[in-house]
């Protein structure tokens, strides 16, 4: 013999036997939530300063981003008076241009080659009003010059040996 199921009565309304996501859904409970949309994603520029820094960069450009663009400094070009930049596949391009648009530039660096075109990009930055974010790869003792570089302009300066919080930091930013 086989006994009919009766469904169990649910309140109607927010109560105690609903969870909070089925209270959350219930009418009138929309007032609650966030209406304000979602930022767009960052028009980010990344410039490497340093060979090892530009590894890093080809390999963050090769993931997802949504208008990050990424960029390096040209071999022995630190002492040029506009630094001498150039896209990760190698065609010249100049800081204004690189600049023109963005509204946040990540410089990476892992030793000090590039610290005096880290303190011209950040002022450039600062007197566009892009914000500088600076990272920083292995012991600091190898970049002290570049950090010192970008102290002043920089509103995160990330020291890390760990070249995943350069990709955390883009994600972090909406690149």
């Amino acid at each position: 013999m086989s006994v009919p199921i009766q469904p169990v009565p649910v309140p109607a309304g927010p109560g105690p036997g609903l969870s909070a996501c089925a209270r959350a859904t219930a009418p009138g409970e929309e007032r609650y939530r966030v209406q304000t949309p979602i930022r767009p994603a960052r028009r980010a520029r990344v410039i490497a300063l340093d060979p090892r820094a530009e590894g890093v960069a080809a390999r963050l450009a090769e993931r997802p981003w949504a208008a990050a663009r990424f960029f390096a400094l040209t071999p022995g070009a630190d002492s040029a008076p506009p630094p001498a930049l150039r896209e990760l596949g190698g065609a010249p391009v100049s800081l204004d241009s690189v600049l023109s648009g963005t509204d946040v530039t990540v410089v990476l660096a892992s030793e000090d080659t590039g610290h005096r075109a880290a303190a011209r990009i950040g002022r450039t930055c600062f007197e566009r009003g892009i914000t500088t974010a600076g990272v920083v790869l292995g012991d600091g003792f190898e970049a002290d010059e570049a950090v010192a570089a970008l102290r002043p302009y920089a509103r995160v300066l990330l020291l890390s040996a760990d070249e995943d919080d350069a990709r955390e930091l883009l994600t972090a930013l909406r690149a």
